[in-house]
């Protein structure tokens, strides 16, 4: 494990964990992180250390790769839950260059579904953009990759039978993090008959009015978790 040298944090910046075993990519990300205003308290190589330095650390944000040493199956993950467990669960950025669907969906539902992301390492390709996005997750926000949301919305296809065939279009669209006036002129229909499809959705899934705006990404969960 190395911990980093920066020194006390300033007030406002986020301080983050990192754990990839590629030491170049750690410390190219290291480098990148510091670069757009984050604290780097620690950059480690597997799954254990990464729990040992948040222990020590315990830092605002936790950005892993899935797979790590001993096994490099799917180690990061697990820690990441393992952590996302914890009250109160810290955020956690998972990259992966494929989607666990063992246990993607039960690390987006942790802590109600806030503070966590999950993002494709090869469909990164804006680094201010994505800076932006360990921000937003930092924050308590919610960003999950269109593509990780596809992979798993097919392989828990039967959640989806209460839905009518727009409505299931709709939530498709919803959770690629599309507003309603997006999804309306994508499916050439009405914001309003939009949002009246968004209120079926959530009317069939059981999930009362809320202002709540992770609502959304909470629908798509229960799909998700439904045949777990």
């Amino acid at each position: 494990m190395r911990l980093t040298d920066s020194g006390p944090s300033e007030p406002g910046r986020v301080r983050v964990a990192l754990a990839e075993d590629g030491v170049l990519l750690r410390e190219g990300l290291a480098g990148l992180l510091t670069r757009f205003g984050f604290t780097v308290v620690a950059a480690v190589g597997d799954a254990p250390s990464l729990l040992s330095a948040y222990a020590a650390e315990q830092p605002d944000l936790v950005v892993t790769d899935i797979r790590m040493p001993p096994g490099y199956t799917d180690e990061g993950l697990r820690a990441a839950l393992e952590l996302r467990r914890r009250n109160p669960a810290p955020a956690v950025a998972v990259l992966s260059q494929y989607v666990q669907h063992s246990f993607a969906a039960e690390l987006l539902d942790s802590g109600s579904g806030r503070g966590v992301g999950y993002l494709l390492k090869d469909r990164i390709v804006d680094v201010e953009e994505f800076a932006a996005t360990l921000h937003q997750i930092a924050s308590g926000g919610t960003v999950v990759d269109p593509q990780v949301v596809r992979q798993l919305l097919q392989r828990h296809r039967d959640p989806l039978s209460r839905l009518s065939p727009r409505e299931s279009e709709v939530l498709a669209l919803l959770a690629e993090g599309h507003s309603n006036a997006a999804i309306a002129r994508r499916l050439v229909v009405t914001e309003a008959a939009v949002g009246k499809h968004v209120g079926n959705i959530f009317a069939k899934l059981d999930l009362p009015p809320a202002d709540d705006t992770n609502r959304r990404v909470l629908a798509v969960l229960t799909y998700l978790n439904a045949d777990a």
